[in-house]
């Protein structure tokens, strides 16, 4: 063990690898039962999501370990799961086995372009700050979403939106519950998001709110039959028209721009990729996460990405595959909590999208706001993409006013290739975008 991982060459043990491992388990273990809960409303079986979120977590965490040996924990990602649940699934009414099929696509696509310079072309051309406003943006997007499913935002036929109804105990209860969150959050409690649901819904079982009942039982033995409800019903052939090229370029893009800051981020933060091998770990980091996205869309989740929640490992001392693979082993033992988790009530999950996007837009105060042309195009792709309901359109609306203001100010030097590119990529996302709605 100490030889494969390299430990030694890496300054770390296993006993600090191991800790790492468990810190960044109980950060993101709150994915299990947010991202079934989340994507059960596109109608898949809820018992069969928890299932799928814990396998391709064990399987992508695992195979990152292995493959890249970097201490990156990856599961299915916030945002693009509420993506192809109520804007794919629900708000376009496209099957979620179509949807299934678009994610695959574009996992395979940022797959094969894992294997080429593609990524380094993206990171050197493609402005930062654009990449932080559209995880900003997202964290717009979510908490939006995250709002509207607890009842606090409503819609209004006079203003579009509106508060809603105060005096329901369900509205108060998902209230209550994103407050906790907040406050294990801003103690810096580590299991502050798994920590808080599981208190709040134990507060709903006790009153009863909006019947919510205690489980009959905590444990059970996995029942692996749950998961070809929704295993290899991915519809591949259904996704091969046109008006699915916006969906799937979305899937793409934010996969890419996720994948790549995350990764980076977490790296830099352990001084990972600043060796003689950095960039190659870096590449394949990077193809452990699009092989888990093509993965997961065969086990029945959204896309898969690395989790920034790896940081918390990080900051452990976690350095190399070790800790990712004690991960996969702790998300392991979830598989047994089938019946905590399908007891959980929607508005103990509900908030934690609202803390999630928070914690995304927390990524403006890293924007220079004193470039024109960031400002404005950071502006539009953040509030484009709660206000249209669309990831795809707020990243358009931000390129392509990017591009505008640097050539009306005609600042020749700061357009290269890749800003042309993705601008020109996202003019005809939007316009196919209109010619199909």
């Amino acid at each position: 063990m100490q030889k494969f991982f390299q430990l030694k060459e890496n300054g770390t043990t296993i006993k600090t690898e191991i800790i790492a491992g468990v810190s960044t388990f109980l950060t993101m273990v709150y994915i299990v039962p947010v991202n079934s809960h989340i994507m059960s409303n596109s109608g898949m079986p809820l018992e069969a999501l928890i299932i799928a979120t814990a396998c391709i977590t064990i399987l992508a965490s695992a195979f990152n370990g292995l493959f890249a040996n970097t201490p990156v924990a990856m599961s299915v990602g916030m945002g693009m799961n509420a993506y192809f649940t109520f804007f794919v699934c629900m708000a376009q009414n496209i099957p979620w086995q179509s949807a299934l099929g678009a994610v695959f696509l574009s996992g395979l696509f940022f797959l094969i372009l894992s294997f080429t310079q593609f990524r380094i072309f993206i990171i050197r051309n493609i402005p930062k700050d654009l990449r932080l406003a559209i995880c900003a943006g997202i964290g717009c997007f979510i908490a939006f979403i995250g709002l509207q499913q607890m009842g606090v935002i409503v819609k209004n036929n006079e203003v579009l939106v509106g508060i809603g109804d105060m005096k329901n105990p369900n509205v108060l209860f998902g209230l209550f519950t994103l407050i906790l969150l907040l406050f294990f959050w801003a103690i810096k409690l580590k299991a502050a998001f798994i920590f808080g649901v599981l208190l709040s819904s134990f507060v709903a079982w006790i009153f009863s709110i909006n019947q919510a009942s205690f489980p009959n039982e905590i444990f059970s033995v996995p029942n692996f039959n749950f998961l070809l409800e929704i295993a290899f019903k991915l519809d591949i052939k259904s996704t091969l028209n046109i008006a699915m090229i916006p969906i799937i370029l979305t899937f793409f893009i934010t996969q890419l721009f996720d994948s790549i800051g995350t990764i980076t981020g977490v790296g830099a933060r352990g001084k990972i990729f600043e060796n003689a091998q950095g960039e190659k770990k870096l590449g394949k980091t990077l193809i452990a996460d699009a092989a888990g996205s093509t993965l997961g869309a065969f086990l029945g989740t959204s896309t898969v990405t690395a989790f920034v929640e790896s940081t918390a490992g990080v900051e452990s001392g976690g350095r190399t595959g070790l800790s990712a693979l004690v991960v996969a082993f702790c998300f392991a033992l979830m598989l047994f909590f089938l019946p905590l988790f399908k007891a959980l009530p929607a508005n103990a999950i509900n908030p934690v999208l609202v803390v999630v996007g928070v914690l995304m837009f927390l990524e403006v105060k890293n924007i220079n706001f004193d470039d024109n042309a960031v400002a404005v195009g950071s502006f539009f792709t953040i509030i484009m993409m709660p206000l249209t309901y669309s990831i795809t359109s707020g990243f358009a609306f931000g390129f392509i006013a990017y591009l505008l203001v640097r050539i009306f100010k005609q600042e020749w030097k700061e357009i290269n290739f890749g800003i042309v590119s993705i601008a020109l990529i996202s003019l005809a996302v939007f316009l196919l975008g209109i010619f199909n709605a």
